[in-house]
Order: C-alpha cells, then structure tokens, then sequence
C-alpha cells in the first residue's frame, strides 16, 4: 500500500492533464449568439461550405506534387499518404484513379453537377476502395478540428412544460447538425447572403436548404408565440462549433448490408421514438421522432455506403433522392434537405449485375463510378509490404533482401496483360512500367503498352493474398530466424492450391509459371549483387580503372603505355580493354566510339577542376566491377561451397564477402551464407553468364 500512495503521490493525474490543450479544446467547443456567428460568416464566408467543397478543401489542404510520367502530367495529392496518421492508411501507386477521384470532387465544389451524384469506387477485391473511403472520413473528421475547417450547427434554447405541468428549461441541438443559416427565411436569403459575402470575397454562400422538421416545428412554435417576431425567435439559438466523428455520430457515417430479411430502410432516415409518443401525443409530432439514421447524421459531412450494390432495392431507391435532389424523406414527414458526400465502393459481379438490372436504370445514372485497379508499378507494391513487414514491426525475425520485393514482383505480374507487340517478356514489360530504360523502348511505347492493355490491375492476385503468405513464412519455424524470398514464394505456390478467387485450372497453371519467371529473376538479381560484392575492393577497382584509362588514352592518341615494371614502351593492352568492354556489351565497331566518349568526359571534367571517379560513369562503374569479379571469382572458388570443400585462404576471402554483403546489402549471418551458398550452385552448375 505504501508503494501505492509514493506513486500516488507522484501526481500521474497532473502530469497526464498537462498534456492537454485546453485552449485548442476551448476554440473547437466554442458557443455564441446567432448574432455572434453571423460575425464569423462576414469575416470568413468559407466556414458556411458545402459537404463537398469541404472535403475537396481539405484534401488540397496538405498539398500537392506534380511530376510528369511518360510524357503524361500527374498530381499526387498529399492526403492519400495519410500523412495525420504516419501513413496507416497511405496509398500506393494509384495516382491517376484519385487524380480522378479528386476531379470529380473539384467539379462537385464547383457545383457542375457531381454533387448530385453517388460515387462509386469500382475494382477487384483488395485494391484500397474502402481504404479511400476511410482515409476520406478520417481526413474529414481531423480537419474539422481545424480553424480552416470548422464546422457550425445550433440548438435552441426553450422552456418546456413537461407531463406535471412544470416549466423547466431545454437546450435541444439540432439533430442533424444543420448550417445555422437556414434560420433564415428563404425570400430574405439572397440580400443576406450578399451582404454576409460580397463579390469581393470571392466566395458565395450555397444555399443548403431548409431546416428539418424537428427544428422547424420549434421555430415555427417561436414565431406563433412572439406573433412573428424573428429577431426575438433568434435569442432562443444558440450556435456552437461541432467536431466531426463517426464515433460519437456526428457528420460521418457509414452503412452496410445485412441480412436481406432484417434490411429496414429507416436505418438510413430515422425511425418513430414510440417512449415519446405518449408524452407528445401523436406519432408525426417530430419530437417523438429519431432523426439519427445514417443520412440525418452523417448530414454536413460524409456517408459511406460498404459494398453498395449489395443494398435490398428499396435502400437504392433511397439513394435517387439523396443524390439528385439531396433530400431524404423520414417516415411521416415531409422531404428534408440533406448536405453530404454520398461514397460507395463495390466488386465487379455487383456492378455487372447493377448494369444487366434495367430497373436500376435510374441509379446508374446518377452514379459516377470511378475505377480502381490494383498496382501495376513494382516500387510502389513493395511500399505496401514494407509498411506492414519492416524492423520496426518485425521482432525476432529478419526478412531477407529482396524478399518482398520477390513478392511484389508476382503480384504485379499476375495484374499485367500480355504484350501484343513488342518482343516484350512479361517481366521486361514491368520493367518498363517501374520505370527502367530498356534498349529501343521509347516513353511512347510505354505510352501505348498501357493504351492496349484495356483492363488491365481490374484482375490478379490481391495485395491480401500476398500479405498472408508472407506472414505465413514469418511464423514458419523454417529459416533459422531468417526469411528468405524461396520460402515465401513457396507460400505463394502452394496456397495456389486452395484460392477461392481463382477460377480456372488454366490461370493457376499461368501463376505458377510467373513464379517461375520470379524465380529467374531473383537468380540473376543475386549473382549480380555477390558479383559486386566479390568486386567491391576499392584498391583494386581504382588500380584496374587507372590501368583501363592509361590505355585507352594512348590509343586515342596514338601513343604508347610506359610498362612500370620494365621501363619499356609497349601498345596499348587491347586485350585488357575489350575484356573489360565486352562486359558491357560494347561491340568491337563501336569501341572506338567508347574510348573517346571516356577520355572527352575526363577532359570535361579537367576544365571544370573536377577529377575522374570512375564512380560517376555508371557503364564504366559496373564494366569495372565484372572484370575484377571474372579476376577473383576463381581465387575465391565458390564452386567449392557446395561440395563444402574450403581450404582456410578461401574460407577467409568468403567471410570477407559475406561482410560485405551484410554491411552493404542488407544481409543477416544467415542469408548471407544461404545467398553464397546458392550462387555456388548455380556457378556449380555452370549458369553463370560471365
């Protein structure tokens, strides 16, 4: 007990309380007079936005990147890396869907037209649909608490005369978070609105309706009461500054499918509070009336619809109004203005069965549907593994270089269409779209690889499948400690078997073949990187390039080289410069071409007082590093690893290596030792390109 009271007495109540913005809890849960409010509109007009132009201002809000890809400019809207989140909820490589997404919210702001429009987020399973809809409630309910995007509704200050007969003071809020503005009287709006935003504000005050029918009947209560008086029904409002949340039910909302048997529409526009009746006396008085389904709540803000198509038609009907005309129509009562982003995401059986369905007619032209396919760029895949399989996550276990870029690397190409022309591989082909430069491939042929490839990420292989291999891999007992690319893509094979979104024996054969071609890659990914790690002596890379340079100068200028060992003048060492030429493919006619390309850009570099590193010529760089490889690989003798046949020299050029792998690369004790291991058996077996 004595422990208890010593931390007690340490004040942990305080020191949590400190931490508290009161002021900023101040601003967020302001109060004030209708007259009050209406000082806020004339300085800032913009608090009086709709839903959409809301949420259209809050994505701009944390900023935009423009870049051009194949010759195409692109925006990648900030918002959707969820930046409030530590990117949580971030989107990957689908730039252009929500550069679309985004336009249509822009056109919506505007008041083109799109605000009377259902958006529907339309693609394969897993490919971020309800993550957007989320990051979009999220963003919403963070940027309310701003000062750029606060958000203002009302209550009415009354007294009420309960079943004893005994007055007693009310405060009731607006149940649908209402814009206070529509306290003011339709013929009279267009003066007020004016004066409240001049023209040169540059801002226009919408009109969003009238009030609901719980606020009306007060207000039209108070007006019968002071004969008409409006100035005095005024000192019954007071007006307050609300946060958006979908937990506590204000401006968000979400509505999904249940069974179609216990489907009830009032779910969506509130339904009869039968406690109340007896107490007001009639079931159409508003006061015994809850206006808290989904679209009275969700009202100023955003509703999502999960799985929308999925919805008994008699939700879908709902939907027409609050589209085209944004009213709803609450059981007993008149039509009542709504002010909300209507989103909706779906799979394609739904959405083919809404487009076979002629008496959805209706709803299919007051949607906008907006695709989104899955990730057809492999450095944007692999952001989405890391995020959930990194150091910081993972305790106890160490995940192999290029294990998730392996996985990823099969995910995309189960998305990809076969190229029709070209010569292309698969593999070249998304190579080309990560953008790598191959020979002859021009951005305009990228350009027309995706124009022909019509449907291309709306199939494949989800993100989810890939993710559960790999955890499956990660809980393995296999590995020692270490995940390795082959025990993942062994994962990826054998749940093959047991995919239920695979429909055919032809297309599981066609995934298996990919891996197969994964595979491959990987292969020649590794016997690069020991390469360079076999090579990474920079003494002896410097003496090599040095030796190359004298060379090539006295062949371009037709001298000859000093021997430094005879003191005699030799020719230059063509033998040394085409086996270190060829290891980059330079043809014998175009050598020539090649050397004085190399001696022009020292001679660049010299004017500028710079000196030449063999570092800032890349084709040099790695000509280098293969010839020095193809000099020690047999001193290093790695064919022996497999037979396990090491004498102590070699054993110690190895555990150089595997430093250097580990240092450089990435690597684990582990790994390192499995990835010598398997490029010796693939020298062993005499694969080896050079």
């Amino acid at each position: 007990m004595r422990d208890v009271r010593e931390m007690t007495q340490s004040g942990w109540v305080s020191r949590i309380a400190a931490l508290q913005d009161r002021e900023g809890y101040s601003e967020q849960h302001w109060e004030g007079s209708f007259e009050e409010y209406l000082a806020i509109v004339r300085q800032n007009p913009k608090i009086t936005r709709t839903a959409f132009q809301r949420v259209y201002d809050m994505i701009l809000s944390h900023g935009k990147t423009e870049y051009i890809d194949n010759k195409k400019k692109l925006i990648r809207y900030d918002f959707f890396t969820d930046p409030m989140f530590g990117g949580k909820d971030a989107i990957y490589g689908l730039d252009i869907p929500l550069m679309k997404l985004v336009n249509v919210f822009k056109s919506a702001a505007q008041m083109y037209g799109t605000e009377k429009r259902v958006i529907l987020l339309h693609g394969p399973v897993g490919s971020s649909k309800s993550t957007i809809a989320r990051l979009l409630k999220k963003g919403l309910e963070a940027y309310s608490k701003t000062a750029e995007g606060a958000v203002y509704t009302f209550a009415w200050d009354i007294e009420r005369t309960n079943l004893d007969g005994v007055k007693r003071r009310e405060l009731m809020p607006c149940p649908m978070h209402e814009e206070p503005l529509h306290l003011v009287p339709h013929e009279w709006r267009a003066k007020v609105y004016t004066e409240l935003a001049p023209p040169e504000a540059g801002f226009t005050i919408p009109d969003t309706g009238d009030l609901c029918p719980a606020c009306r009947f007060v207000f039209k209560d108070l007006m019968t009461e002071y004969k008409g008086d409006w100035e005095k029904v005024m000192t019954h409002v007071r007006v307050r500054r609300i946060i958006l949340s979908e937990k506590d039910r204000v401006g968000v909302g979400t509505f999904q499918p249940k069974d179609e048997k216990n489907q009830d529409s009032t779910e969506l526009t509130g339904d009869i509070n039968y406690r109340k009746i007896a107490e007001y006396g009639s079931d159409s008085d508003p006061r015994a009336f809850n206006f808290d389904g989904e679209f009275n709540i969700a009202n100023r803000g955003i509703i999502e619809f999960v799985e929308i198509l999925k919805l008994d038609v008699a939700f879908l009907y709902d939907l027409l109004g609050a589209t085209q005309e944004h009213k709803i129509k609450p059981k007993k009562f008149p039509q009542t203005d709504i002010d909300e982003v209507i989103i909706g995401h779906t799979n394609e059986p739904e959405y083919k069965k809404l487009q076979s369905n002629e008496f959805m007619e209706a709803l299919r032209d007051r949607t906008v549907k907006i695709d989104i396919p899955y990730i057809s760029r492999l450095d944007e895949e692999v952001k989405i593994y890391e995020r959930d399989y990194n150091s910081h996550k993972i305790r106890g276990k160490h995940i192999a270089p290029h294990t998730l870029e392996m996985a990823a690397m099969w995910g995309v190409l189960t998305r990809l269409e076969e190229p029709k022309k070209h010569n292309l591989t698969l593999v070249q082909k998304l190579k080309l779209y990560n953008g790598k430069s191959l020979p002859n491939f021009t951005e305009d042929n990228i350009k027309e690889l995706r124009k022909e490839a019509q449907r291309e990420g709306m199939e494949g292989i989800s993100p989810r499948y890939v993710q559960d291999k790999i955890s499956n891999a990660l809980v393995s007992d296999k590995g020692d400690g270490c995940v390795n690319p082959f025990m993942v893509l062994n994962e990826l094979e054998s749940g093959l078997r047991q995919h239920s979104l695979i429909s055919s024996e032809e297309q599981r054969k066609r995934f298996r073949d990919l891996l197969t071609d994964v595979k491959r890659e990987y292969e020649d990914v590794v016997k690069n990187e020991v390469q360079r790690a076999i090579s990474a002596d920079e003494d002896a890379i410097t003496k090599l390039c040095a030796n190359y340079i004298d060379n090539i100068k006295a062949y371009t200028q037709r001298e000859k080289v000093r021997n430094k060992y005879t003191g005699q003048y030799e020719e230059p060492d063509e033998r040394l410069m085409r086996s270190i030429e060829e290891k980059i493919d330079i043809a014998e006619s175009r050598k020539d071409d090649f050397r004085r390309e190399i001696m022009n850009y020292i001679g660049a570099l010299a004017i500028e007082g710079k000196t030449f590193n063999y570092r800032t010529n890349e084709r040099l760089h790695k000509a280098l590093e293969l010839k020095l490889f193809e000099d020690q690989k047999d001193s290093i003798k790695l064919k022996n690893l497999v037979a396990s046949v090491v004498d102590r020299d070699t054993q110690e050029k190895i555990d150089v290596v595997k430093q250097r792998l580990i240092k450089n690369y990435g690597y684990c004790e582990v790994c390192s030792t499995d990835v010598l291991n398997f490029v010796a058996s693939i020298f062993a077996r005499g694969d080896a390109k050079d």
